[in-house]
């Protein structure tokens, strides 16, 4: 009977040693994926790509602004091409440009712009805007219009800001 008492105290003290080194690995294993994730979406890239661009001999010449400049379309609204004529669409647009001579021209061509951004959404049906694709295409539709109004590719990316479908 005493034997039996032993084994079972064994099989409990290594089975409570089996849990904690689990649970030790479990922990290990999410640190690591925590500062693999950090590492991969959250922290800064290093600052010393800057500097190996000023050390290849442009030292006078700042680094170059890959980002553009927001700016606010008006909101649209207008009717769907819908078959009963009861659907509307409401849109909020945010333009990135390359410059300010694109900004601009934004604003210069504000007539143009509307008139073409009115037609090409009043062309649009409920069933061609309701997918992530069709308004990722939306988007892309968008970019391509005002580059050809504004020229010299100065809008580099369209944002919705506002988006009702009714």
């Amino acid at each position: 009977m005493a034997q039996d008492e032993l084994t079972q105290e064994e099989g409990k003290k290594k089975g409570g040693l089996l849990k904690w080194i689990i649970i030790a690995v479990v922990l290990i294993a999410l640190g690591v994926g925590g500062w693999f994730g950090y590492k991969m979406f959250f922290a800064a890239p290093p600052e010393d790509a800057a500097a190996t661009q000023d050390a290849g001999g442009d030292a006078g010449k700042p680094a170059e602004n890959l980002e553009g400049q927001l700016v606010p379309l008006p909101t649209f609204l207008v009717n769907l091409a819908d078959p009963l004529g009861r659907r509307y669409l409401k849109l909020g647009v945010e333009v990135e440009v390359r410059d300010e001579e694109a900004q601009a021209a934004l604003a210069k061509y504000e007539a143009k712009i509307k008139d073409t951004l009115l037609l090409l959404l009043s062309s649009k049906s409920y069933d061609g805007l309701s997918t992530m694709q069709a308004k990722v295409e939306l988007k892309q539709e968008i970019a391509d219009r005002l580059n050809q109004i504004i020229g010299n590719g100065g809008v580099l990316r369209v944002y919705i800001t506002e988006m009702v479908i009714q």
